[in-house]
C-alpha cells in the first residue's frame, strides 16, 4: 500500500487490529461478543416471524418493528462475522473494496433505522393524536411507501461515501483503530485534503439523524400534549404504548452521538474508548429492541410465550 519511498499510492488493503492493546484477550472476549450476536439474530428473527404469521399484528406500528428487526439483523451481521474472524483467526486483512463495502453497509443501514425509527414515531403521534384519522393516514401500501423510501434515503445519503474515500490517496499507514471499516476511520489514513469527506459527513449527520431526532422529539411533544388532557386511565394506556418506542430511540442515537462526539471531538482520549464505543453502537441495538419489545408490548410478549409454549397466569397490570 506505501512504498518504502512514502510516494502516495492507491490502498488495496487495510488491516483491522480488533480491540487495541486487548490482542491477547481478544480471543475469549470473542465469546460473549458471539453469543449476543446469537441473541440478537434469535430474537429480531423471532419478532419478524411472530408478526409475519400473526394476521393480527399486521398494523403500522408492528410492521414497523418488522423493518427495525430486519435492519438490526443486518446491521449487526454485517460487521460481526469480520469480528469473530479478527478475534478468533487473527484474520485481521480486508481489502479494499471489501472495506468499503461494510462501511456502505453499515452507514446505510443505521440511516435507514434511523428513518424507521422516525416512521414510529409518526405513527404513534397519528394513533394518539388523531386515533379516527389512523387507519386511513397509516394504510398498509403507504407504510410499505414508507420503508421503500427509508431503504431509498438512506442507501442514497450514503452512496458518496465510497466514491470520496476511493478518489483518496493513501500514504500512510494502513492501519485502521476499529474492528470493522468506518468512514470517520478510514479517511484519516489519506494523505490529502479530505474535507470533503468531514463537511459531507456533517450534512449527512444533520440532514439525517440530526433531522430525525429532532423530529421525533416534536412528535413526542406533540404526543404529550395530547396525552395530558386525557383521564387517568387513559394516559396509562397511551404511554404504554409509547414505552418501547422511546427505548428503541435512546438505545439506538445515544451510542450513535456519543460516537460522532468521540471521533470529531475526542482528541486526547484512550484509543480503545471509541473503538469500545463502536462495538456497542453495532450490537447493543440488536440485542435490546427486541428484549424491550418482547417485554412491553403485551401483544409480542403473549406471541413469544405461546411460540415456546410457556403458560402463564399472571395478569397485566
Amino acid at each position: 500500500m506505501v512504498g518504502s519511498n512514502g510516494n502516495e499510492s492507491s490502498a488495496t488493503h487495510f488491516i483491522l487490529i480488533g480491540l487495541p492493546g486487548l490482542e491477547e484477550a481478544q480471543f475469549w472476549l470473542a465469546f460473549p461478543l458471539c453469543s449476543l450476536y446469537f441473541i440478537a439474530v434469535l430474537g429480531n428473527l423471532t419478532i419478524i416471524y411472530i408478526v409475519r404469521t400473526e394476521p393480527s399484528l399486521h398494523e403500522p406500528m408492528y410492521i414497523f418493528l418488522c423493518m427495525l428487526s430486519g435492519l438490526d439483523v443486518l446491521i449487526s451481521t454485517s460487521s460481526m462475522p469480520k469480528m469473530m474472524a479478527i478475534f478468533w483467526f487473527n484474520s485481521t486483512t480486508i481489502q479494499f473494496d471489501a472495506c468499503l463495502l461494510q462501511m456502505f453497509a453499515i452507514h446505510s443501514l443505521s440511516g435507514m433505522e434511523s428513518t424507521v425509527l422516525l416512521a414510529m414515531a409518526f405513527d404513534r403521534y397519528v394513533a394518539i393524536c388523531h386515533p379516527l384519522r389512523h387507519t386511513t393516514v397509516l394504510t398498509l401500501p403507504r407504510v410499505t411507501k414508507i420503508g421503500l423510501a427509508a431503504v431509498v434515503r438512506g442507501a442514497a445519503l450514503m452512496a458518496p461515501l465510497p466514491v470520496f474515500i476511493k478518489r483518496l490517496p493513501f500514504c500512510r499507514s494502513n492501519i485502521l483503530s476499529h474492528s470493522y471499516c468506518l468512514h470517520q476511520d478510514v479517511m484519516k489514513l489519506a494523505c490529502a485534503d479530505i474535507r470533503v469527506n468531514v463537511i459531507y459527513g456533517l450534512i449527512v449527520i444533520i440532514s439525517a439523524i440530526g433531522l430525525d431526532s429532532l423530529l421525533i422529539s416534536l412528535s413526542y411533544l406533540l404526543i404529550l400534549k395530547t396525552v395530558l388532557g386525557l383521564t387517568r386511565e387513559a394516559q396509562t394506556k397511551a404511554f404504554g404504548t409509547c414505552v418501547s418506542h422511546v427505548c428503541a430511540v435512546f438505545i439506538f442515537y445515544v451510542p450513535f452521538i456519543g460516537l460522532s462526539m468521540v471521533h470529531r471531538f475526542g482528541k486526547r482520549h484512550d484509543p480503545l474508548l471509541p473503538v469500545i464505543m463502536a462495538n456497542i453502537y453495532l450490537l447493543i441495538p440488536p440485542v435490546l429492541n427486541p428484549i424491550v419489545y418482547g417485554v412491553k408490548t403485551k401483544e409480542i410478549r403473549q406471541r413469544i410465550l405461546r411460540l415456546f409454549h410457556v403458560t402463564t397466569h399472571t395478569s397485566d397490570p
